[in-house]
């Protein structure tokens, strides 16, 4: 089958099509001919190494956490899966799905709804999942009727992250460029700091959570925002500098491990229309080195997804 693999951390330039043997199917497993794949932030970090210390990879690598296809075979004690079921499905941590096959549990998959495309079924697991983890009472002490602050709202995360945010309660405020605003309202931001005109510090005060999914100066600045006692919920976005003592908040880096648990929540979300996802662009399979070159401009708006 072929596949996109990685056989160092680098530029661009170490994205290859390769030939390789397809997975096997063990117990509790199953195998999917997927479809198309979406392309996030951490796939070309973590090909350019900046998690080699804390996600080192092992090489030959194939990237790639999320995605959408067809069951192909359904090994034993596999849960309710047939032959044929279309799904979403997220990889387990050290595994890749740029590739014409993939084998995973089978808690890691859910049902696509007749009612979007493959390349939007491709678009929000890892996205969602890492937003609804983050959003939880345990990171946040809940959303409901809060303040938040989500930044880069346009992306692929923020994007799907609004629409979260919203649905558990909490009144949304984020950033993006200009040309975004309208955008990022039609998707429930009540206030908009266009960063392109102005510095979110100046128009933003006594917010109760701020989602932070940038880090490095965003990060700095953001605790400037947060009421005292708030919180900041990040994801891996690196550099992350803990400031919170300084400003008399608490910050926590959310763990996104129960995939089995959050993924269900999420895709039911999705099945009743109050989660859409949001493609933004669509490009072949095989045209993976520039869907990575569009994601490190920093500006790519909604998901970007591969088809196969």
């Amino acid at each position: 089958m072929k596949a996109i693999q990685i056989i160092d951390y680098g530029s661009t330039d170490v994205l290859e099509m390769c030939e390789i043997s397809a997975p096997e199917v063990s117990y509790g497993e199953i195998k999917v001919r997927v479809k198309a794949v979406s392309v996030n932030p951490l796939d070309w970090k973590m090909r350019a190494g900046m998690f080699s210390h804390s996600m080192p990879l092992s090489f030959p690598a194939i990237l790639g956490r999320d995605g959408s296809g067809v069951v192909k075979e359904v090994g034993e004690d596999a849960g309710k899966w047939r032959t044929g079921d279309e799904v979403s499905f997220m990889m387990p941590r050290g595994l890749g799905c740029y590739a014409e096959e993939i084998v995973i549990p089978f808690t890691h998959a859910v049902t696509k709804p007749d009612h979007i495309e493959v390349t939007e079924a491709a678009a929000y697991p890892l996205v969602a999942v890492t937003s609804w983890i983050a959003f939880l009472e345990e990171y946040t002490s809940g959303l409901k009727g809060k303040h938040i602050l989500i930044h880069a709202g346009a992306g692929g995360v923020g994007s799907v992250a609004i629409q979260i945010a919203r649905h558990l309660g909490a009144r949304v405020s984020t950033t993006c460029s200009a040309a975004n605003s309208d955008y990022v309202r039609s998707l429930g931001a009540e206030q908009v700091v266009a960063y392109d005109q102005e510095d979110f510090t100046l128009a933003l005060s006594d917010v109760d959570v701020v989602y932070d999914t940038m880090g490095g100066d965003v990060h700095r600045k953001s605790y400037e925002v947060l009421k005292a006692g708030g919180h900041m919920t990040c994801i891996n976005a690196a550099p992350i500098e803990d400031l919170s003592s300084q400003f008399g908040v608490s910050m926590t880096i959310a763990q996104v491990n129960d995939i089995a648990g959050a993924l269900p929540k999420v895709a039911e979300m999705v099945a009743d229309k109050s989660l859409v996802p949001q493609v933004g662009t669509v490009l072949p399979f095989d045209q993976v080195v520039k869907a990575h070159q569009m994601l490190e401009t920093g500006h790519a708006q909604g998901k970007i997804v591969l088809i196969l």
